[in-house]
């Protein structure tokens, strides 16, 4: 384990419903600083509402999220604002502004929600495109960016703004066979430079190779966890032997990241 004795965040009983289905049934765990967190499960068990949650993006029914000593849940806008700034997230879907060549997209948040000068922020959003290879792509606009190049300026977005965890929601899960490895081959840097990670993939050769701790959940609990040498070679429960089994025939080899 990686992992440093400090707490960064804690998640208590977080319940959710959408139209009377409960997605959430009292989920909890905490992260250390420098771990990486791997949140595996079933279609529709609750592993993007989950992060939603954490960050707010989604107010949780019942429960609490703490980031260090301060609860992140249940304030005004502003607060909840303020602690999203600490809390970076990388989307499916990208979500970049089609009209901001990559530069300008990571840089605008640091101009308006940090209030950098527009120098500063610039030199800041260069660092980042660099930090995740796109140092000669910072002009392109995103119709001219591959899928996965798309994903690295999102990644880079949310590194600007020096959160303190990072949350990837299916970050590869959109992109095309060939242009995964690039992705995962920036968060497999993120994680060996001490990043505080929670994300939720299907790529288990990642999930092996990075993670400090596996999360299984299993209709909206939390049915297991613990190393990835435990829940590959001796999981507690035959549900979680049989769903590794099956997501590693689909997506491909444990030991590395695709067949």
């Amino acid at each position: 384990m990686k992992r440093e004795n400090e707490l960064i965040l804690q998640v208590k009983d977080i319940h959710k419903s959408f139209g009377g289905k409960e997605v959430l049934k009292g989920v909890s765990f905490d992260v250390y600083k420098g771990e990486t967190k791997v949140v595996i499960g079933p279609s529709g068990t609750g592993k993007s509402t989950l992060l939603r949650c954490i960050n707010q993006l989604t107010f949780p029914d019942k429960g609490t999220v703490w980031l260090r000593d301060q609860e992140v849940t249940h304030h005004n806008l502003k607060e909840i604002n303020r602690f999203r700034q600490k809390i970076g997230m990388v989307f499916q879907d990208f979500n970049l502004f089609d009209h901001l060549n990559a530069i300008r997209n990571v840089e605008i948040a640091l101009i308006k929600v940090k209030g950098l000068k527009k120098m500063e922020a610039r030199e800041k959003a260069m660092q980042e495109l660099k930090r995740v290879g796109l140092s000669r792509q910072s002009l392109l606009y995103p119709a001219q960016l591959s899928g996965g190049q798309k994903q690295r300026v999102s990644i880079a977005r949310a590194l600007a703004m020096d959160p303190e965890v990072m949350l990837f929601d299916e970050p590869t899960s959109a992109l095309d066979p060939e242009l995964i490895g690039e992705v995962l081959g920036v968060m497999q840097k993120l994680a060996r430079e001490g990043m505080t990670m929670i994300v939720v993939t299907h790529e288990m050769g990642f999930a092996r190779s990075v993670a400090d701790e596996i999360i299984f959940l299993e209709r909206g609990k939390l049915l297991e966890s613990g190393p990835p040498e435990k829940l590959f070679q001796n999981p507690e429960f035959e549900r979680t032997r049989k769903f590794l089994f099956k997501l590693t025939e689909l997506y491909g080899d444990i030991n590395g990241y695709r067949r």
